[in-house]
Parts: C-alpha cells; structure tokens; sequence
C-alpha cells in the first residue's frame, strides 16, 4: 500500500490509507485502496459485485411474504370455530420468526459487503443515506424490512439528484407507515365529513419530518403553518399491502396548498402535485446547506471547517443536487483529508475490524444463526447502536461524544477480544495485522503494544482498540 501524498507545504493532498479509512470501510489484507479521487467516484457509479455476490432482498421480494401471511389470515378469518384466534397467532409467530432470522442473515450480508468491497466510499454512503432517511417497521408485517427498504429505496439512487431519492424514501411504503402516515385524514375531505369521527385527522408527522430531517433542517426558513399545509397536500397519500401506492382524493384536504410561498394541488390532487414540492424543497438552498453540512459532519468532523460545507453545498446548488458532484466537491477539498477523523460509530467499528481480519464468505457460513445473535446483534446493542434500532426519524448521532464516552467505548474491547470465536482462522501475527489495520505509518506505540503483547488474541484487540483504529 502506497503512503501518503502531500502538496508543498505539507497539505495533505490524497492519500491511499485516508481514503480508505475515512471514506471507506477501512484497511484490508486482500483489497488495496483506491489511489485517486476518481477511482473512489468510479466506485460509486454502479452496484458493486458484493452487492450481487451478497444479496439482500428487494422490498418487493419482502412484500411477497407479507401477502402469503396476509393471505394465509383471511382464510382462518373465514372460518368459524374457537381456535381461530390460535390459529392467527400461530401464523404471525411463523412470519415473524423467519423475517427475523432473514434480519439477522442481512446482517451478515451487510458486514460480508464491508468486508470485500472495492468500493467502500458507496457501503458507507449508503449507510449515510439509509440513516439520513431512517425508517423502521412499526407494524408487525413490517418490523424487519428496514435492509430491503435500503436496498430498494436508497441503492439505487446513490448517484443521482438527491430529488429522486428523496421521493423515493419520502413516498416509500416503510417511511409512509413508520410516520403514520396511514392516519392522516384531510379534516374537510370527503371521507371525514362522512365518517365524521374524531378517530380520523390530519397527521403532521411526516410532512414536520421532510421539511426538518430530510430537506431543510431543523434552521430552516418554514412555519408552523408550511408544516401544516404540506401535511393536508400529503393526506391523499396512502399505501396497502394489496393495492400498493395511491393518491385518495377522498381522503386528501381540498384545494390547493401553499407550502414556502409556493401552491400546489388542485380541487382533485394527485401524486404529481407530492413529487413538485419534494423536487422543489429538494432545489432550495437550505436544502443545499444542510446536506452539504450532515455530509461533511458524517465523513470529515463533527465540527466541519465551514470553507469545506460552502464548497459542497455550491456544488449541490450548481447541479441542482446532482450527488456526484457533491461527492467530488467534498472529495476534492484539502480539508477532508485533514484533522483526526470522527470516532467510527459501532457498526462501523464492527465492519472494519472484519475487513482488517479478511472476513468471508467461509467465515460466515461457519456462523450458525444463534452466533449472530451473540456475536454480532448482542454486542452492537451493548455498544449503543443496535441494528436497525435507530431510535426515531432523526436517526444515529453523529457527535463524537456519543460515542467516545466511557459507556460508548466500554463494550468495544470485549467484542474485540472475541473475534478469535467469530473467525478462528483469523490470527495473524499481530506484529504484521497492526501495519494491516493501521497503515504503513502506524503510530510506533501501537506497533510497540502489538508486538509485545502475550497472545495473538490480545494483540490483535490492543490494535482495534487503538485510538488510530477507533477513527476514520
């Protein structure tokens, strides 16, 4: 592996080890780093091999199940007897146990494309979008569709306006559920005035959640009433199982709707009205700044040099959100290849550790399904950041605090001495693993600590437990 790179003056221009660490899924013995900006962006551009060799399944492929369970119901509900009841529980329990060891098979997947990759800048920018749209299963059906909602909503979009994945997660039947947004009911609709019942009513999670999370952010120059109003232009829109995406006009508020000074809708709505605000807030320029700073946080520091957010929100606003230009603009800076780097959150802890041990296809075959809960699932949740477990829609914390504290950082050591467990063919010397995880110029004390340490066991954890490692 190539060392690093500067310009006169002793900037840091690119370097292999940087790239690989900071924007991507870290150091590996069989994958060398990407040696120029553009190799990175190249890797961007289209699905890579692990996401083929490690599939995980659409959220089509996972509505299927849904529908044989939805099916397998209505005909116990058809029948007439005491041990109907018995018989719909017994069916959920089945659904659920399968969907949650396909969650934990995802998992493995997800860890097995860290792993092997060639392209980590685009695992990592998926997990960056996955948690920029967070989305969770309320509902029984859905409570582990969060991979396949990624997979279908996020992947696919990774490279182009950052309007088109916003439509796609906002409008996503996961998103649509995990806000409620099956309650909301224009209250002067069709619908309401004739069902006229309290249970039925406007629902303002989603529309509060676009404009705060998704577009603007939380600074952003919108009411109370935008709010309001973009939720009424959102009420028609509504998701089943059976029939798929819809706009109801039925149960849509009547009318136009005036959302940052702008109208949309008519007497009638349609889902192309919900498209026009989405790729207008996409467009505006709060939109522009607070991605270009959430992608900056993510990936540089927590406190971004404002010169570096200024230049990545330019190139948003000049290509109108045009997401390889954003990647190149930040890309592309001298200050993103500066400073210490941001303390890797657990699951990016976990996913480097594995690539810097070669974890494989081997090694994951060996897992039984019982191991990943105590190996993988268990040990994520004691390190703050359970699987899929966002705890709301404003999803994983980025402040490196929340992670760097004595209960973030507590678990880490444990799990890291027990990856002998998850790949006993993993023991490298850890005189040669500490140059393997941390680069040709390895801080000395941790080459020190690794060479002298009693097993190999104990070395290889004092390197991942590393201050290098423990940040990108």
């Amino acid at each position: 592996m190539g060392g690093r790179r500067k310009r006169k003056g002793g900037h840091v221009a690119f370097d292999p080890i940087i790239a690989e660490t900071r924007f991507g899924c870290g150091l590996s013995p069989v994958v060398r780093p990407p040696e120029t900006i553009a190799e990175i962006l190249d890797g961007t551009s289209q699905p890579s091999h692990v996401e083929t060799q490690y599939p995980i399944a659409s959220f089509d492929h996972y509505l299927t199940r849904v529908l044989v369970l939805g099916e397998a119901r209505k005909k116990i509900r058809a029948k007439n007897g005491p041990d109907k009841a018995q018989e719909l529980r017994k069916q959920l329990r089945v659904f659920l146990r399968a969907s949650a060891v396909d969650q934990r098979h995802w998992l493995v997947q997800s860890m097995l494309r860290r792993s092997s990759t060639d392209a980590g800048f685009r695992e990592r920018l998926a997990f960056f979008w996955a948690d920029h749209f967070t989305a969770k299963g309320k509902r029984q059906a859905l409570r582990y569709s969060s991979a396949p909602y990624a997979e279908s909503a996020i992947r696919p979009h990774l490279t182009g306006r950052f309007e088109d994945m916003l439509i796609a997660a906002v409008t996503h039947p996961l998103m649509l559920s995990f806000l409620d947004q099956e309650k909301s009911v224009g209250p002067a609709s069709p619908f309401a005035l004739k069902r006229q019942a309290k249970q039925f009513g406007l629902n303002e999670n989603l529309a509060r959640e676009v404009l705060e999370l998704h577009t603007l952010g939380v600074a952003g120059p919108y009411s109370q009433t935008d709010v309001r109003q973009l939720a009424e232009l959102f009420a028609g829109l509504q998701w089943k199982t059976d029939v798929g995406l819809a706009y109801r006009p039925e149960i849509a508020e009547p009318g136009a709707e005036r959302v940052l000074g702008k109208w949309y809708g008519s007497q009638q709505g349609q889902l192309a009205d919900i498209h026009a605000v989405l790729r207008d807030l996409a467009r505006h320029p709060s939109t522009a700044r607070h991605i270009a700073h959430k992608l900056a946080v993510h990936f540089v520091s927590d406190a971004p040099d404002d010169a570096l957010v200024r230049a990545i929100e330019a190139a948003y606003l000049d290509t109108d959100g045009h997401l390889p230009a954003v990647y190149h603009a930040m890309l592309s800076h001298t200050l993103s290849w500066q400073g210490a780097g941001n303390v890797k959150q657990p699951v990016e802890f976990v996913g480097s550790s594995l690539r810097a041990l070669g974890f494989a296809q081997s090694d994951a075959t060996a897992l039984e399904d019982k191991n990943v809960k105590t190996q993988f699932l268990a040990p994520l949740l004691l390190m703050g950041q359970p699987w899929e477990g966002a705890t709301g829609p404003d999803g994983w914390s980025e402040d490196d605090q929340q992670w760097a504290s004595p209960q973030g950082l507590a678990a880490r050591p444990q799990w890291a001495l027990s990856l002998p467990e998850i790949l006993p063919q993993a023991r490298p010397d850890p005189r040669e693993f500490v140059r393997v995880a941390l680069g040709p110029d390895a801080p000395e004390r941790v080459v020190f600590a690794a060479g002298a340490a009693e097993s190999r066991r104990e070395g290889i954890a004092l390197v991942l437990m590393s201050p290098a490692f423990q940040r990108h």
